[in-house]
């Protein structure tokens, strides 16, 4: 078996963005819910969080595609920079909004010993499909090279 050096992955699609050195495409699905999963995210709760999402959003250069606050859970598609970590994402959103909802609004204190649980769900969302991109690996050196030589 050779060992050829692979050719580059092909860059995201245009919803991609790119850093020094990295292309990428990454969307993070991550879902949380207060404690005993208590319907408390309406009203000024709920408005409050989803400015405190787009906020560390924002601070962390990740981008809100989606956001949905129910009375009994969140539910956010967000695409973060790729240094961060499924669970690191999950983690500040949760602590970031946990602080400031609780400073902020008291009954939320009295109410709960803590806002969130401890658990939160993170799929990973990508541009392509975990079929398609074993496909591309399986069979790179089925196709023939990119400018005319090979890698």
């Amino acid at each position: 078996m050779s060992c050829r050096r692979p050719r580059a992955v092909p860059p995201p699609t245009s919803s991609g963005s790119t850093s020094p050195g990295a292309a990428y495409d990454l969307g993070y699905h991550v879902v949380w819910c207060p404690k005993y999963r208590r319907p408390v995210l309406g009203g000024r709760v709920k408005t409050r969080l989803e400015e405190l999402i787009h906020a560390k959003a924002d601070e962390h250069d990740g981008e809100i595609v989606a956001l949905e606050v129910m009375p009994d859970h969140v539910q956010l598609f967000v695409k973060p920079h790729p240094k961060n970590s499924p669970s690191y994402v999950a983690n500040q959103f949760k602590g970031f909004t946990s602080h400031h909802l609780r400073a902020e609004l008291a009954h939320l204190r009295s109410q709960l010993p803590t806002l969130w649980s401890r658990s939160s769900v993170v799929a990973t969302v990508g541009a392509v499909s975990a079929e398609t991109v074993q496909r591309y690996i399986e069979t790179q050196y089925d196709r023939p090279p990119k400018g005319g030589g090979r890698a």
